[in-house]
């Protein structure tokens, strides 16, 4: 049977992390290590470990092929062995995809948090669940314009735009069930995940990176939405900190909303956008006046396959209250990186960087094909 290694420097704490290959857990393996602490990587397929830094190596990270859509994480009889011994659990397993559908959304996001609820309260594990700032839904029906849906809140009437956010909320609610029966449970909130707080670097490119690539090529010109709506983007160096930071601080029984200090217009990015000559900017139409029919055949593709399951964040002014996230990272000498129109400018550098942007590819379909995936669209 294999064994853990603890190795120099180790803590003594072992980490299992699902949904390890993803975006998130891939960072949070790597921050983990560098912690000290023993991490075991659950993944679905991929047997390696990536970033935007390259491989992750360690002789404490243990690869364990699993499933959370499945009782006891679909582990085998070794790796479950190994998975006992976990102190705690970070669930990042999870599709990111607006537009799955909704048996992905049962099975993985809720029947994926229920499996790893139960693995935790099996073990005795702290459960560390990473869910979405925008399980807020349309906060604003309930609450009116630009209302702070703070770090306490989960429930509040609010209507969801797809079955995303719903999923995240029902998941969310079952870690809370589970506290309320003894689990220890911490919850992290990631808004808009995205490049690097210094550098814009990022592994991938998916979700909103993928409307802007449209819009800048000029293939997504007129969408629904107003210049005072609000983003929440979320440094990917922030997110990964703020896990591993709840983690290693041991904390229980509360939730971090893991966002940049500054929320970010749609007109910041417009005029963002404007900064570089080899740019398409779009316009942004109220919602009320606007319609696909009056689109052209190519964009009504692309508005159709792509651009529709993003607009309702181009009509929201939520903010999001972050008392909790800022008394932990002053804690642990830390603050919110700034995350407004310089971030903005980072982020567009860097896919200039790779050619990401201002490089087009050719049709609707390699697009869509290009940034989905495997079969579930994005996996955090």
């Amino acid at each position: 049977m294999s064994r853990l290694v603890s190795g120099p420097g180790a803590t003594g704490g072992v980490v299992l992390v699902t949904g390890a290959a993803g975006l998130v857990g891939t960072q949070v393996c790597r921050e983990l290590l560098a912690r000290g602490r023993t991490v075991l990587a659950l993944v679905h397929r991929v047997a390696t470990l990536a970033d935007a830094d390259g491989p992750v190596h360690s002789p404490r990270l243990h690869i364990l092929r699993g499933d959370v859509t499945r009782e006891g994480l679909g582990l085998s009889a070794e790796d479950a062995a190994l998975a006992e011994a976990a102190d705690t659990v970070v669930h990042a397993a999870a599709t990111t995809d607006f537009a799955a559908p909704q048996e992905v959304y049962d099975t993985l996001n809720v029947g994926g948090t229920r499996h790893v609820v139960g693995f935790a309260t099996g073990t005795g594990a702290r459960l560390v669940h990473v869910s979405t700032t925008y399980l807020c839904g349309r906060f604003e029906n309930v609450a009116g314009p630009a209302a702070t849906f703070t770090e306490a809140m989960l429930d509040e009437g609010q209507p969801f735009d797809n079955g995303y956010e719903e999923s995240k909320s029902r998941a969310e609610a079952e870690v809370r069930r589970a506290g309320a029966r003894g689990l220890d449970v911490a919850v992290v909130r990631p808004g808009i995940v995205c490049g690097h707080s210094r550098s814009g670097r990022l592994r991938e490119y998916r979700n909103l990176y993928l409307v802007l690539k449209l819009i800048t090529e000029g293939k997504l010109r007129t969408l629904p939405g107003r210049y005072g709506a609000t983003l929440a983007l979320a440094p990917i160096d922030l997110v990964t900190r703020v896990i591993a930071d709840v983690v290693t601080t041991g904390v229980t029984g509360r939730t971090f909303h893991a966002v940049g200090a500054d929320e970010i217009t749609l007109r910041d990015v417009s005029d963002v956008l404007a900064e570089y000559p080899c740019f398409h900017v779009n316009t942004f139409v109220p919602t009320a006046s606007f319609s696909p029919d009056q689109l052209g055949r190519r964009e009504r593709l692309y508005y159709d396959r792509v651009g529709r399951d993003y607009t309702a964040y181009f009509d929201r002014t939520v903010r999001f209250g972050t008392t909790n996230v800022r008394l932990l990272l002053a804690e642990t000498g830390g603050d919110l990186p700034a995350s407004g129109p310089d971030l903005l400018r980072r982020l567009v550098d860097d896919c200039l960087r790779t050619g990401y942007l201002a490089d087009g590819l050719p049709d609707v379909d390699t697009v869509v094909a290009a940034h989905a995936g495997a079969g579930t669209g994005g996996v955090r």
